[in-house]
């Protein structure tokens, strides 16, 4: 191994260290009880802003760590594998996808030092509309300039933490679709102001089964100074997608640390429950899954680490991105199932945590993307085939 690779090596178990020294300090009776009363971790995500670990990605030039993915990656993984839930705050990593590449420096003076220092919560990435789900080509939200300025008026939905964001990452047609070459020209990307606009902007809340502080957004004639375009009128979609590639390999890790979570405490609890004399996690019945689960995981994050690398080095990384989400996710369902049937009827009781980290493994199989949708992009995309849908 190289004296790089090993300083790498040093490097990433101090953050891991760190990063489960402050979770200590938010036992799982503290997110079973932000669960039950559907709460914002509020004090969590200060005491992450606190110790600098929201602000990881951004240059050390405008007060962040300038850390990289694999860094980020590292942190949420440790999150969710201590019983916590990343969801509450990840957005403030991947939107720097975007943000970092494609906005200008004027922009990143003004935002990036406040952000780094918690004065401003960036943690809402507004894509998804209802009628058009994951078809982002046919979003129908709309920028129109008028002078020094856009005015926005749609839709947003699944919009997670917009209640709890002081900016979003706005994605808007600021050309209709019918006026396009291209389905995806004519889509640009801004930084809405959602605390000064906030006469403008409508957020409801959606009631759900994970507590993910989820909403829909509607724009009411909401104003964007035209200095807050993301890079070139229309050229959004391009973009965003340095945002999503971000995304998917970032939720990916929360997956790896809830496989991990579901494993440790299989094994946990599989040697030390008794029945019939003799400890459960004996019996291959119960130790095979959680094995098989655990080597599943193992694979799935060559994966993860794999994108992370291609995204550093600044290369096309959509490929391992969205198979680094399918694998972790698919991975983890499996290791949530095998502790489902570990703990048996306990594993539905919510003093057992269990139950709780199930319900949110669960939403990584469909969200950002399903993982159908994921399967039919590698078909299409990375293998040839024709088209499925």
């Amino acid at each position: 191994m190289s004296n790089a690779k090993m300083m790498e090596n040093t490097e990433h178990e101090m953050i891991r260290k760190s990063v489960r020294s402050l979770c200590e300090r938010f036992p799982e009776e503290y997110w079973r009880e932000t669960d039950e009363k559907e709460e914002y971790p509020t004090a969590f995500v200060q005491a992450l802003t606190q110790e600098g670990w929201l602000s990881v990605l951004i240059p050390e030039e405008y007060g962040g760590a300038g850390l990289g993915m694999k860094e980020a990656a590292i942190i949420l993984e440790e999150i969710n594998r201590s019983g916590g839930n990343a969801g509450a705050c990840h957005a403030q990593m991947y939107t720097m996808g975007a943000v970092l590449r494609h906005g200008n420096d004027d922009q990143k003076q003004r935002y990036l030092p406040k952000i780094a220092s918690g004065e401003l919560r960036l943690q809402a990435f507004g894509i998804t509309e209802p009628t058009a789900g994951s078809d982002t080509t046919s979003i129908q939200t709309f920028a129109e300039r008028k002078g020094d300025k856009y005015v926005v008026h749609g839709q947003k939905i699944w919009t997670s933490r917009a209640e709890h964001s002081d900016l979003m990452l706005l994605l808007a047609r600021t050309t209709p679709k019918d006026q396009v070459k291209k389905k995806t020209d004519g889509l640009s990307l801004f930084l809405l102001d959602m605390k000064e606009q906030a006469d403008k902007i409508d957020i409801r809340p959606i009631d759900t089964m994970v507590n993910h502080a989820t909403t829909e957004v509607f724009f009411e004639g909401a104003e964007i100074p035209v200095e807050n375009l993301i890079g070139e009128e229309g050229k959004g979609f391009r973009y965003v997608l340095s945002g999503m590639n971000a995304e998917r390999i970032l939720i990916a890790s929360e997956s790896v640390g809830d496989g991990l979570y579901f494993t440790d405490k299989s094994v946990q609890y599989a040697n030390e429950r008794v029945v019939f004399n003799r400890p459960i996690g004996q019996n291959q019945g119960v130790q095979f899954p959680i094995a098989k689960a655990y080597m599943d995981i193992q694979a799935a994050k060559l994966m993860r680490d794999k994108a992370a690398d291609l995204f550093e080095a600044g290369l096309d990384c959509g490929a391992e991105a969205n198979m680094a989400k399918y694998l972790c996710a698919e991975a983890t369902w499996r290791a949530a199932n095998a502790a489902m049937d570990t703990y048996g009827g306990y594993g539905f009781a919510k003093e057992y945590n269990i139950e709780r980290k199930f319900r949110e493994a669960r939403l990584f199989m469909v969200a950002p993307i399903a993982n159908n949708l994921v399967a039919s992009f590698v078909g299409q995309h990375v293998l040839g085939m024709p088209r499925s849908y």
